[in-house]
């Protein structure tokens, strides 16, 4: 069977909560809610539908990442699959719809975010292309910068920064 890719966009319903598990993982879940709005002609005022809730889990750094930046109401993106979770309690047997996060943001129509980006692990050193060392293979930022998006006399509006760990400040 296909899985089901799922784009939801609404708000964080419960405080994020991170769980360790017996093997060594992460994991951290939320629930979301969004609820879809219209447009009512005939009293020309927005009217609130239904509400859609699903269960988040989100492993490894993307968990860690999201306990660290999100708190209940905030406004989220989150795209994953869906699948339902059957379970068991003292009213009888249910379900409910669950995602398996793969990408978690903030919405920026309802405010604001300041990305830190996450540090990364050192890269282990890399053997040559070819035995004798000789030749390396041009990474996308090596040798001169050609085409009309770089002008090299002055001309440009800010400086090239090659180092693609470097961040460009967000405008404030």
């Amino acid at each position: 069977m296909p899985d089901t890719d799922i784009t939801v966009v609404g708000r964080v319903a419960s405080p994020p909560r991170r769980a360790r598990l017996d093997n060594g993982g992460t994991v951290t879940n939320f629930r979301i809610a969004s609820t879809a709005r219209r447009f009512d002609r005939a009293t020309q005022e927005w009217v609130d539908g239904e509400t859609f809730w699903s269960d988040v889990e989100c492993w490894g750094d993307l968990g860690g990442n999201v306990a660290r930046s999100l708190s209940k109401g905030d406004a989220v993106v989150v795209v994953g699959r869906l699948w339902t979770r059957d379970y068991e309690s003292q009213n009888g047997r249910g379900s409910t719809s669950q995602i398996r996060a793969e990408s978690v943001g903030p919405d920026l129509r309802h405010g604001w975010a300041e990305y830190q980006r996450a540090p990364r692990a050192a890269r282990p050193e890399a053997a040559p292309a070819d035995p004798a060392g000789e030749f390396e293979e041009p990474g996308p930022f090596d040798g001169p910068l050609t085409g009309e998006d770089y002008i090299v006399e002055g001309e440009a509006l800010s400086p090239v920064d090659l180092d693609p760990d470097v961040r460009e400040p967000a405008l404030h």
